[in-house]
């Protein structure tokens, strides 16, 4: 079985467009990937003309809410750094015992990139504004020509999940439940020059012995 891993397009956001947009391709995935019973809710963006869906699941949401609040943390403590959230999804395979521990392993199956180039704060904006929705205003036809364009681009990714999960199916392994998001997954959140995590991830594909198959 190979772990598919697919890199969604990167997007240039601004701080205060992190919160939606992570929550709008976090879910969306998610629910793409859910193959159990779910209850779908429509959610409008506020920022965009976009509408997505949720799988309705409130733990669901909360997890995907505190890894977001992890992310933006990360951005403002590395406000320079391009910054990655990796959402994976594995099989769970006790490995031989031992005489101290019954060991765990983590067959990872599929993994979605999500890259965000983030502005930088202007000088004089709290680190908390991504919350207030309050930005220097460039000119009223520059900052709508910019929202337009991220708009286009969010939809993009939107497409690019909805492809990729029509595309790739062999590899999924057989559903372990019929209840909301099926199997187990995991949120981590990396900047791009972080080689600790590229080993940790490498070791992880060589531990499971799957290939990496980028799309």
């Amino acid at each position: 079985m190979n772990c598919e891993v697919c890199q969604l397009k990167e997007l240039d956001i601004e701080h205060f467009e992190i919160r939606e947009v992570l929550r709008c391709i976090l879910h969306t995935v998610l629910f793409h990937r859910a193959l159990g019973l779910v209850r779908p809710k429509d959610i409008d963006l506020e920022l965009f003309e976009i509408t997505y869906v949720q799988c309705g699941d409130v733990e669901l949401e909360r997890k995907i809410d505190e890894k977001i609040d992890q992310f933006i943390d990360r951005v403002e403590k590395h406000p320079n750094k391009k910054n990655q959230i990796c959402l994976s999804f594995y099989e769970v395979k006790n490995k031989q015992a031992t005489w101290f521990t019954n060991k765990v392993e983590r067959l990872y199956w599929e993994q979605w990139y999500i890259n965000l180039n983030v502005a930088q704060h202007p000088k004089g904006i709290s680190g908390k504004s991504y919350s207030s929705k309050v930005v220097v205003d460039p000119g009223a036809e520059s900052r709508s020509a910019r929202r337009a364009a991220l708009e286009t681009s969010l939809r993009d990714v939107l497409f690019q999940i909805i492809r990729f999960v029509n595309e790739k199916k062999d590899h999924i392994p057989p559903i372990p439940n019929l209840e909301g998001v099926s199997f187990p997954y995991e949120i981590t959140i990396s900047s791009s020059s972080d080689s600790a995590f590229g080993m940790d991830m490498l070791k992880r594909m060589l531990q499971t012995g799957h290939p990496t198959m980028l799309s």
